[in-house]
């Protein structure tokens, strides 16, 4: 729709009506989506009388288009309502959505409110926003008090201290409320909150509301308190958090619900740094030692992941003490994802720990897990060994590690492949360039002919960061006669992955080295029979071609050696070899000129 068009003429209204009433769903997105160019051919005025009225009388009843118009009327729509002075008449219809029974229309339309209210002056905040908060809350279907609980802290500090006042007891209500989704969703929005709360508020009415969610009979509440424990534990001292919440953050780590569990273990490093060290040493050590031990396979995954975060705020004895036995059992762990958490974790504590104890302590851990079943736990230690070679150094895994490495090179599942592939150029960096030629090159060169496509084109890649870890002499010596010599092969795989092999190395290799050993293997590959072998051909003198056209000595080697054998393909009996082979040399000659 043009909004230079007459209003008369158009009728957006009119039309707007017209589609949302259709028994098309997709018409009616489609007007909905228009809303932004509607309201610029009604012009301001009328798009808050008349569009703003219309979309608040009418409400879909399918729940993709009011998805859509939730999302839409987020989307800085006050621009064209008049600005920001009137962008609480956004509210009155996404009010309507945020009482709807879908619960993805009500998140959809809180949000877009809270980007309204982000907006909003304080007296209209006070004035349409205020108002609009009381009706949610005190809404009769518990969908409207569920909105309600996320459109709190947008606006509370915004609001005079009156206000604020209504609003603590309003909050308060919610979280009393006789509906556990209610309950639930002022358990989900009370952190935010209680962050704006004073201290004062905290201790004389955010405690109490909070004290109420955790011990709520549905764990769906309870879990959810966790983050509302890690603020308040935020806003106060030390003395006052052992005062006035030991007692519940006990209760929620030990809750009988897994869940719960579970949520206090994920958050178990933002709960000890909000505590304070000393309480952490003094009462919650032996709390975080009952996760790591678990009966619930996924409390002991979620403990494992905070090993390293956790051990920080403690001395090395009690680390070793305490951390390392733990650690000991969870590496033999029956649940693999455990194992899997604690290899991607074991290796943060050895910066702590320093390298003698290291040594004596995880190396011991981390050549078991370099040999478990399960080939996520192996990655996993094999991501990680920078860090424990910045304390340890690389000899002493070396043994164990290549192993490890032969057999995830090998692994069944070609995503295992591809992951060990990426660390390569970390491994040769650790390794040196002796050990890497003698135990690793072959295997480098061996995933060339893998008969996964994306095996072959990690392995090239792979290729190309060796050679920025080793330089091009190294690469002329231990890379390049090998991917020269599989142009030769039998095998199509073979010869078209020496081609792409060769157009990705190239620019990281010198002139003088693609003059007296590539070009000449590559421009054989140019009369291969099989057309995709040419055109890739023709591509890769293209690179060639931009890359050294510019470099001494390279003009004179586009025109004698590339430029020649781009004018031959360029009359090739197949077309795609033509059209590659034209475009490559148009570049090369407009580069030349």
């Amino acid at each position: 729709m043009d909004p230079s068009m007459g209003i008369e003429q158009i009728a957006p209204i009119a039309m707007l009506m017209d589609e949302l009433r259709s028994e098309d769903v997709q018409l009616r997105l489609n007007a909905i989506h228009s809303l932004p160019t509607i309201a610029l051919a009604l012009g301001a005025d009328r798009a808050r009388d008349e569009l703003m009225s219309f979309l608040q009388d009418s409400i879909d009843d399918e729940d993709e288009v009011l998805l859509a118009l939730a999302e839409e009327l987020g989307k800085s729509f006050e621009e064209y309502v008049g600005g920001k002075e009137y962008a609480h008449v956004l509210l009155g219809p996404l009010e309507n959505l945020s009482a709807v029974e879908e619960t993805l229309v009500r998140d959809k339309a809180a949000e877009s409110i809270t980007k309204v209210a982000e907006v909003l002056a304080q007296s209209q905040v006070e004035q349409y926003y205020i108002p609009l908060l009381k009706r949610l809350s005190g809404g009769e279907w518990f969908t409207s008090r569920t909105s309600a609980a996320a459109l709190y802290a947008p606006v509370y500090s915004k609001v005079s201290s009156g206000i604020q006042d209504e609003l603590r007891k309003a909050y308060a209500a919610l979280g009393a409320d006789d509906t556990p989704m209610v309950r639930r969703a002022a358990a989900k929005s009370f952190g935010p909150l209680l962050k704006q709360y004073s201290q004062q508020h905290i201790i004389s009415e955010g405690l109490q509301v909070y004290r109420r969610l955790q011990a709520d009979d549905q764990d769906s509440v309870r879990l959810l308190t966790v983050e509302d424990l890690i603020a308040i534990a935020q806003k106060l001292s030390p003395t006052e958090v052992k005062d006035l919440l030991l007692k519940q953050t006990k209760q929620s780590i030990g809750d009988k619900s897994w869940r719960v569990r579970y949520m206090a273990a994920s958050h178990f490093n933002e709960l000890a740094e909000a505590v304070g060290t000393e309480l952490v040493r003094e009462e919650l050590l032996g709390q975080y030692i009952q996760l790591l031990k678990d009966n619930e396979a996924e409390v002991r995954t979620a403990a494992a992941t905070q090993i390293p975060g956790f051990s920080k705020l403690l001395d090395k004895e009690v680390i070793l003490a305490r951390i390392i036995p733990c650690v000991r059992d969870l590496s033999q762990d029956t649940s693999q994802h455990v194992r899997a958490a604690l290899a991607n974790q074991i290796h943060g504590l050895a910066p702590l720990l320093n390298r003698e104890p290291t040594i004596e302590h995880l190396l011991p851990l981390f050549l078991h897990l370099l040999k478990d079943d399960f080939s996520e736990v192996r990655l996993n230690i094999i991501s990680k060994l920078e860090t424990v070679n910045n304390v340890i150094g690389i000899e002493l895994l070396s043994e164990s590690l290549l192993p490890a490495i032969m057999e995830l090179a090998e692994d069944k599942s070609w995503r295992v492949r591809q992951a060990i592939i990426q660390y390569i150029p970390l491994l040769a960096t650790q390794f040196g360039k002796p050990f890497f030629d003698e135990e690793l090159g072959n295997l480098c060169m061996s995933w060339l002919g893998d008969s996964v496509y994306s095996i072959r084109e990690a392995a090239i890649v792979n290729l190309k960061k060796l050679i920025e870890v080793f330089g091009v002499e190294w690469a002329r010596a231990a890379i390049v006669p090998k991917v020269v010599g599989m142009g030769s092969h039998p095998s199509f795989l073979f010869r078209m992955t020496t081609v792409q092999a060769i157009t990705t190395i190239s620019p990281s290799l010198t002139l003088e080295i693609l003059r007296a050993d590539i070009i000449n293997p590559l421009l054989e590959l140019s009369k291969d029979h099989i057309p995709n072998i040419r055109f890739n051909v023709a591509k890769c003198l293209e690179v060639m071609a931009a890359s050294f056209n510019s470099t001494p000595g390279g003009r004179q080697f586009v025109q004698e050696l590339i430029l020649p054998a781009l004018e031959r393909q360029k009359d090739d009996v197949d077309a795609d070899v033509r059209y590659f082979a034209s475009r490559a040399l148009q570049k090369a000659l407009s580069a030349d000129s």
